[in-house]
Order: C-alpha cells, then sequence, then structure tokens
C-alpha cells in the first residue's frame, strides 16, 4: 500500500515521515488519533488512515487541514454521517482557493467529492452544501445543478433563488419539469433573470410566479413577452401596478395597459416621468371616456340592445370599440364589427376564429377602423398568437394589399 501512496504523492520522505510510518505500523490507538489530527501529519499517512476502520480517526482525517484533497473521494463516501458532515464543511472553506485553477487537478477531486456529497442521503450534509454554494459565486456549476434539483425545499430553493453559478439551461430545464409551483416564484424572483428565462417564467401559466416577474427590476423582459405579459393582464389585476412600473414599458404597450387597469394603476402611468406630456394627456383622456362609456351601460344591457343604442345614438366609433375591449366585452365587440362591416355574424365569427391575422385584417379594413385598433383586435379578440400579429406598416396604413385584402374577403364568400 505504501508503494501506491509514494508513487501518488511522489517526493523524499523525511525522518519525521518514517517515525510517523513506524507510529502507523504499531497501530496504537492514541498515537493514531495523534497522526489523524496532526498538522505536520505527511499526506500519505493521512491518506491511509482515512480508510482507518474507527470512525473518529476517519474524522479528524476529514477536518485535518493536512489532510491532501485526494482522500476526499474516498471520505465523501464514507458510512458515517459525522464525518462526511466534517469533510463537507472542510471543502466548503478549500474552495475558494482551489477555484482559483479550475483546470488544476485538486479541484477536480474536490468537485468530485462534492458532487457526492451533494447527492448523499443525509438532509443535513445537503443542506450544508446548499447553504453555502448557493452564495458563493465560483460554486461548482456540476454541484449546485445537482442540489437545485433536490426534492427537499429547504435544498434546492436557496441554489435556486441566490446560486448565480447556476446557468440558465438549467433553470430552463428545471421550469419545464419541476412539479412544485414554489419552484417558478423562486425562478422569477432571482437578482438577474435574463430575457429567455423571463418567457419561460410567463409560457409556465403560472400567475403568482408571473406576478413576482413584473415585480423584479432585475427581470429582463423583451418586448414580446411584455406584450404577452399585457395580453394576459385583464385577467390578473394583481399584475397591472408592477407592469406600470417596468421600465422596459413603451407608449404604446402602456396605452394598451391603460385601456382595462384601475385608476390607481393610471395614475402610476400618469405620473411616469419618462412619458411625456401628451402621453400622460393620453392616458389621462382613455380612463375618463372608459368610466364614461361604462356609465352609460344600462345593468346586466345584452350586447345586441347596445350595439342598438350606439347605432341609433349615431353609430359605433373606433373608440367605443376600443373601450368595450378594454371591459372584455367580446360579444359586443363582434356584434359591432358585423354591423360596421356589413359582413354576416356566421362569417365574422368565423373570420375571427381562425385566429390569423390576415381575416382580422380583412375584416376590420372592411369596417373602415384604424389599423392601430386592428391590432388590439387581432391580439385580444380574436387571439392571434404574439409573434403572428401584423401590425402597421408606417404606424397607420395597414400591411396588406388591396389585392390581399380583396382575396381574404372573397375566401370568406363576402362580394
Amino acid at each position: 500500500m505504501f508503494g501506491l501512496l509514494q508513487k501518488i504523492f511522489g517526493g523524499k520522505k523525511s525522518a519525521p515521515y518514517e517515525g510517523q510510518k513506524e507510529q502507523l505500523t504499531k497501530g496504537d490507538p492514541r498515537a493514531l488519533m495523534a497522526l489523524a489530527a496532526g498538522a505536520d501529519t505527511n499526506p500519505e499517512i493521512l491518506y491511509y488512515l482515512a480508510k482507518s476502520e474507527d470512525a473518529d480517526i476517519r474524522r479528524a482525517v476529514a477536518v485535518n487541514k493536512a489532510t491532501p484533497v485526494q482522500a476526499s473521494a474516498l471520505l465523501a463516501n464514507d458510512k458515517s454521517v459525522d464525518v462526511r458532515f466534517a469533510l463537507a464543511a472542510r471543502l466548503m472553506e478549500l474552495l475558494p482557493d482551489l477555484s482559483a485553477d479550475k483546470h488544476s487537478q485538486l479541484y477536480a477531486y474536490a468537485v468530485q467529492a462534492l458532487g457526492a456529497l451533494a447527492q448523499d442521503e443525509v438532509i443535513k450534509i445537503r443542506k450544508a452544501l446548499s447553504t453555502t454554494l448557493a452564495e458563493y459565486a465560483k460554486a461548482p456549476p456540476a454541484v449546485v445543478s445537482r442540489l437545485a434539483r433536490d426534492i427537499e425545499r429547504e435544498i434546492s430553493e436557496p441554489v435556486l433563488r441566490f446560486c448565480v453559478s447556476l446557468s440558465d439551461d438549467d433553470l430552463f430545464d428545471i421550469l419545464s419539469s419541476h412539479p412544485e409551483p414554489w419552484v417558478i416564484s423562486t425562478i422569477a424572483g432571482r437578482a438577474n433573470v435574463s430575457e429567455r428565462i423571463s418567457d419561460a417564467v410567463f409560457e409556465t401559466g403560472d400567475a403568482p410566479g408571473t406576478k413576482v416577474l413584473v415585480g423584479n427590476p432585475g427581470a429582463h423582459l423583451s418586448a414580446e413577452t411584455l406584450q404577452k405579459i399585457i395580453d394576459h393582464a385583464r385577467q390578473y389585476p394583481e399584475w397591472h401596478q408592477p407592469i406600470a412600473l417596468r421600465s422596459e414599458l413603451s407608449l404604446d404597450l402602456a396605452r394598451q395597459l391603460a385601456g382595462f387597469v384601475s385608476e390607481a394603476v393610471l395614475s402610476v402611468l400618469h405620473k411616469r416621468s419618462d412619458f411625456d406630456s401628451s402621453t400622460r394627456q393620453s392616458i389621462a383622456g382613455i380612463v375618463e371616456r372608459r368610466i364614461e362609456y361604462q356609465r352609460q351601460a344600462a345593468p346586466n344591457e345584452p350586447a345586441e340592445d347596445k350595439v342598438a343604442r350606439f347605432v341609433k345614438a349615431g353609430g359605433i366609433s373606433p373608440e367605443v370599440l376600443q373601450d368595450a375591449l378594454s371591459w372584455n366585452e367580446a360579444e359586443f365587440v363582434t356584434l359591432a364589427l358585423a354591423q360596421m362591416s356589413r359582413i354576416h355574424l356566421v362569417v365574422v365569427r368565423k373570420m375571427l376564429g381562425t385566429a390569423a391575422a390576415k381575416p382580422v385584417i380583412a375584416l376590420c379594413w372592411q369596417a373602415k377602423l384604424p389599423m392601430r385598433l386592428c391590432v388590439e383586435i387581432q391580439r385580444s379578440l380574436a387571439k392571434v398568437p404574439p409573434r403572428e400579429v401584423l401590425y402597421a406598416k408606417g404606424g397607420t396604413d395597414y400591411p396588406l394589399t388591396p389585392e390581399d385584402i380583396q382575396w381574404q374577403l372573397e375566401f370568406f364568400g363576402i362580394k
């Protein structure tokens, strides 16, 4: 055995080494414990003692700063919980120095041992790793990846929330496979959430997680993701105020949000210094018009009667349709589109039911609506997927040619 250890550790052996070897050979328990705890004990001796039958000796070896890192692989699988726990503490202490050279053999030994401990059957050992590595910027990615997937929340949650070494690939995989909803909110609340992970959080469909996401200033939202959030926000009033405070909120998205939020949220929008005065006035005008629209409605007024009332009063304006969309009055808008386009209601429902942009654009064109309103109808009424919504050309013009629009109309039997 010592011949093999000499090959592993190499080097000329000193006189103290020979004396330590002699003590080891005699096997006196007190002498062995002294060797296991000795700061000047030779690494070969400590490596040999790591396989002692005495758990107390193995534990002393585990905490000894002179013990070679190579012994960690043995101790990480020790049958004694105390030995494994002591090793975990020592490796946590050593890791910052070893991380300075991630390509060294010693670092590889340490990571191998930590990987074994991260799968230890004893919770307190895994928890010790989790609470320490969660706040360590250079934590080994393979180890924290295991801890982040731990079935015990007290182990996985600190890593999921705080560990910067956890990759986006790991986070994405955990979001798509972990069965517990708390994971979504935990990831959404990380100090830095990339656009990719923000979109993945929203796509889970978890409303509390999305609320955490939009309220987290460290979460980066792409314009597409924020648009999707606003498209669904009518159903979730608790999202409204955090959305109104998002730095990514464009003027167009702010106007969309203003169409259906409370006066308190509108006040937040109105006070945003990054919006110019005309935009703030526009937002104030939207809420005044919206409240007036709802005030004029009779209690439980049927959609057909409401359409008839507006037609009798002089017609249905684009602003009325915008207000109706803000109140989620899908049936009223559908009936109004049939009235304004002079297309049979059955056909209007078919065009809206395609969830495709071009039929909706043809319908809006026939109804003589502005293209900006048509964009909102695509999103909220026809449920066109965000990536497939067609926007105004040059800010105001329809994006389809007259020939394309005519083809769409004829396809639905409209002359």
